[in-house]
């Protein structure tokens, strides 16, 4: 249904007008920089773009109270001197004649992308606003923020549309303590926020913070703190905190929109963050969010104040949004000891109140019986069969040591930093080409399937002579229908190899579909340098197998213990290897329901870029392929349904896997050291 974008160019005109050292970093060029960059990059061209719209004071009432709102609309009038005087009265706030007018403007603008949404005019969209509003309270300004954009479009959600189930998602490296103090009492939001804390030292230095703050009366649990220690977080240990603590939860609250404070300042080069993620990394958080409430996401600017950094993090957001697959991420994915610490802590102090927390166990084989997904990670450095394991990474890039050091104000290490961030963003290309998309290849011309209109069904396949070479070694391969489909498989892997296609999927004879698979695998391997393969073949029950390289695990089917395993296995693994590309075998007896695979190869575009090749025996479901198919393209998957906990014999038998590859795969790790 498309992307929004939504601006007012009036959004600018608000900017200091006294000496201030701690306000002068918010300034209209954070919105025409990202605007500018969003231009060069061709992405405004591509979303509807809406011009916000005043809200209006009844809107404000959602939140504010009148006495407030009465306040900020007469520094409409006033002079120099009466707005310095009225801004000392709040902590790191500044007034402008243009106030009242932007700010009424950044709200509007958050109401209008949450109506596009919730009336299906759109799918999703971003709102580039300013002045921001994460810190604003009820009857205060607070942290450069005037009226609290991203809590009244929660409210109006819930007023005009009759949601009851609202994510938002604070990314900003500051704590949005204004939209927890408005809705700590509210079980119909669950407010996730990280920021740098260290442990109470940084502005604004609430001991409310800290993530024993988890909200009040009935809203107990539903307000979810992760304090950063230190600085010098990156890209690792966002993602983990992604898979360890916010998407349990959020998939046990099955929300219907997700709305997100998106501030940049958590980002790369920014003086107020300190941090390492990169702006990629912005990509992968967005996209993770996208398989929640339908793909019904609402991001909202807040923070950022390295123009460079903000500007380029703006573009990955929105390209993701778009349905582009993410970049690959940058850097050794280790988590470090401190995220480590600050995960653990949460997810200790949420378990009363959260079932997905409470899957505990002894380290235990225990091994549930049906479906059994078995996990593969090819290395490119060796011969090309399937059982050779691949030279393990070296130490230095599985070590917190390795890591870039923290980013600190002034010095060689800032300087270090910005330099890094610049060469990063040259290597961009201003003008991409336009997306890439998915191809469907299929033999059996009775199967009728209902696709996106900008996904290809191949027809193309390979040269007969190159098929019959590659089917020559297996005898299952040598029938015509076989042949047919191996030749197509080919044609499309190379595409996606070759970056002519972006991910795919082939369907094969069910007698030949083993025999397929490891002439993908070979195939891939083969196909130019560096190639690293990470394939997961669901099928019946199998032989337990462990090595660092190869796991075989049961595939529960309860939801909880699915997304146990989807979250807390195979997509730390993922993340940890890094592979080039993705294949996604469904065997015989795979006993996914459909909106399982679908949520499974969806979540699994991101690690490798988008390059997921699904291979589906000819007997599937056509459902099950058009599902498939409408998730490479970028849509949400369905939603899993009702929540269910995992059953006891596939919580001990994901424990034990987990407590054996986590010295390999530190990715896994949710607490410091090994968990017991």
């Amino acid at each position: 249904m498309g992307t929004a974008l939504v601006y007012h160019e009036d959004m600018t005109a608000t900017r200091l007008l006294w000496d201030d050292p701690e306000c002068e970093i918010e300034r209209p060029e954070r919105l025409t920089a990202a605007l500018d960059r969003l231009r060069k990059c061709g992405l405004e061209q591509r979303c509807l773009r809406l011009s916000a719209r005043e809200a209006s004071e009844e809107e404000l009432g959602l939140v504010h109270s009148p006495e407030y709102v009465s306040l900020v609309r007469e520094t409409q009038v006033l002079g120099k001197e009466e707005l310095q005087a009225l801004s000392g009265q709040f902590d790191a706030i500044y007034f402008h004649p243009s106030t009242f007018h932007c700010a009424r403007l950044a709200v509007g603008a958050a109401l209008q992308l949450v109506d596009a949404v919730l009336t299906g005019v759109v799918q999703n969209g971003f709102a580039l606003v300013r002045p921001p509003g994460h810190h604003s309270q009820r009857a205060a300004a607070n942290g450069f923020c005037v009226f609290n954009n991203v809590a009244i479009a929660a409210a109006h959600a819930k007023q005009k549309h009759g949601l009851q189930r609202i994510l938002i998602v604070d990314w900003d490296v500051h704590h949005g303590q204004g939209i927890q103090y408005l809705f700590e009492d509210d079980p119909s939001v669950l407010y996730f926020s990280w920021h740098r804390y260290e442990h109470g030292r940084f502005w604004p230095f609430l001991r409310e913070s800290d993530a024993d703050a988890v909200g009040r009366g009935q809203g107990l649990g539903f307000t979810v703190n992760l304090p950063w220690n230190q600085v010098g977080m990156g890209n690792a240990d966002y993602v983990a905190a992604f898979l360890h603590l916010l998407l349990p939860l959020a998939f046990e609250f099955d929300p219907e929109l997700v709305l997100v404070s998106a501030g940049f300042d958590s980002a790369i080069g920014d003086p107020e963050g300190q941090m390492q993620a990169t702006p990629e990394c912005f990509a992968h958080l967005t996209q993770l969010l996208q398989v929640l409430a339908g793909g019904r996401v609402c991001a909202m600017l807040e923070g950022g104040y390295h123009l460079e950094s903000l500007a380029e993090s703006v573009c990955m957001t929105v390209q993701t949004l778009l349905g582009d697959p993410a970049p690959p991420l940058s850097g050794p994915m280790v988590p470090c000891q401190s995220a480590l610490e600050s995960i653990q802590s949460v997810r200790a102090t949420q378990a009363p109140y959260w079932k997905s927390l409470q899957l505990q166990g002894h380290l235990a084989g225990c091994w549930a019986t049906g479906p059994h997904l078995r996990l593969l990670c090819s290395g490119c450095d060796f011969e090309l069969s399937l059982d050779v394991t691949p030279v393990p990474t070296s130490p230095s890039t599985h070590s917190p040591e390795g890591r870039p050091p923290p980013l600190l104000s002034g010095g060689p290490v800032c300087k270090t930093a910005a330099s890094v961030l610049s060469s990063q963003l040259d290597q961009l290309c201003l003008h991409p080409a336009p997306p890439v998309c998915p191809a469907v290849a299929l033999t059996a011309p009775d199967i009728t399937l209902v696709l996106p209109p900008d996904v290809t069904q191949q027809e193309g396949a390979a040269l007969n002579e190159e098929t019959e070479a590659w089917a020559r070694p297996h005898e299952s391969l040598a029938q015509d229908e076989a042949l047919t489909a191996l030749g197509k498989l080919l044609y499309l892997l190379d595409g996606m190899l070759d970056g002519q296609v972006s991910s795919g999927m082939v369907a094969t004879p069910p007698s030949a579909a083993a025999a397929t698979l490891e002439v993908a695998i070979q195939r891939g391997l083969s196909h130019g340098a560096q190639r690293r393969i990470l394939w997961l073949n669901i099928r019946g029950k199998e032989a337990a197998a462990l090595s660092m390289f190869q796991v075989s695990t049961p595939l529960p089917v309860l939801t909880g213990g699915f997304l146990s395993c989807i979250l807390g296995l195979v997509l730390p693994l993922a993340y940890g290897f890094q592979p080039d590309l993705v294949l996604v075998a469904l065997g015989p007896a795979h006993g996914l329901q459909g909106p399982h695979a679908a949520l499974l190869t969806s979540m699994l575009r991101g690690p490798a870029g988008g390059r997921v090749l699904a291979l589906l025996e000819e007997d599937s479901t056509p459902q099950l392929a058009g599902i498939l198919a409408r998730v490479l393209h970028g849509e949400a998957p369905p939603s899993l349904g009702p929540y269910s906990v995992a059953s006891p014999e596939d919580a001990q038998a994901l424990m034990y896997l987990r407590g054996q590859l986590k010295p390999q795969w530190k990715m896994l790790q949710c607490r410091p050291h090994l968990e017991a």
